[in-house]
């Protein structure tokens, strides 16, 4: 009855209808591109904010998708972000339980060190970066910016995993150590498959990331424009005198479709894994 009675209570509706107003605004932003997408760009200057084009323009995908070149851009945008993804994971997961399930010296040290590269700006890292990809003879190459974005130490990462895997009953890798388990082993067998809340919240955060990156791709791939990514890309749209809005809208479309499925398919897996590291 106390329930009843508190959902019907003129503050519970008031923050309810607050809150719902919050949403709108904060969404309307993504619909009006999306809607803008479909504009001339006549229209997309003296619309203002309103939403629903006179008619809609299929042609500005068509321009944005080939005229463009984001047909090119949207394939290294998956190359560069499914083996960045793929191997954040696995130096995260595999830093986490050393760190999270293993007493070493200098452990304490080592944690600190690591979580100092959080406050130091990634623009500063720019020039050893750079310098270290070219003496490997990979600038102008997709590994090139892979090796560039998977670089650095992705603390929050690591502090999920160590959360998560501190969290973990001992009995599960000393049970397999009688068993003549090995540390991989132990790790990749029985240790990791437990952690899919925080693998798929790594991949989600670390996927939106590196998809929207812009420095690394733009430095590394200035000598072949062919390899650039959806983000560099927007720069198709820019002329010296003039700026197509519609073009730029709906290759930002494009771009959100494979940030939207991947959210959508893993948002289970994301929130257990972000409240059991908040619990852990």
């Amino acid at each position: 009855m106390t329930l009843t009675r508190k959902k019907k209570s003129p503050a519970f509706v008031l923050v309810h209808v607050l809150l719902v107003a919050i949403g709108i605004v904060w969404v309307y932003p993504f619909i009006w591109m999306i809607m803008s997408s479909f504009k001339t760009n006549n229209e997309y200057i003296i619309s203002g904010i309103k939403l629903l084009p006179q008619s809609f323009q299929f042609s500005n995908y068509k321009r944005a998708w080939e005229t463009a070149h984001f047909s090119v851009y949207f394939w290294n945008n998956i190359i560069i972000t499914v083996f960045v993804v793929a191997i954040v994971i696995i130096v995260c997961s595999l830093t986490g339980y050393a760190i999270g399930r293993h007493r070493f010296k200098g452990r304490l040290v080592f944690i600190s060190a690591v979580t100092a590269t959080m406050f130091m700006p990634k623009g500063y890292t720019i020039i050893p970066v750079y310098t270290l990809v070219n003496s490997l003879g990979l600038n102008n190459s997709l590994w090139g910016v892979i090796l560039a974005e998977v670089g650095g130490a992705h603390v929050l990462f690591i502090l999920l995993f160590v959360a998560f895997f501190r969290g973990l009953p001992k009995e599960l890798s000393e049970s397999a150590e009688i068993d003549g388990s090995g540390f991989i082993r132990t790790f990749a067998q029985i240790i990791l498959p437990l952690s899919k809340p925080i693998i798929a919240t790594t991949a989600i955060m670390q996927f939106m990331w590196t998809w929207n990156a812009f420095l690394m791709p733009l430095i590394f791939t200035l000598g072949k424009p062919e390899l650039r990514t959806l983000g560099v890309g927007m720069f198709q749209f820019a002329g010296e005198n003039t700026m197509d809005w519609t073009g730029m809208a709906a290759a930002a479309s494009i771009s959100l479709v494979p940030i939207l499925a991947v959210f959508v398919a893993l948002q289970r897996y994301f929130i257990e894994g972000v409240s059991g590291a908040i619990k852990g």
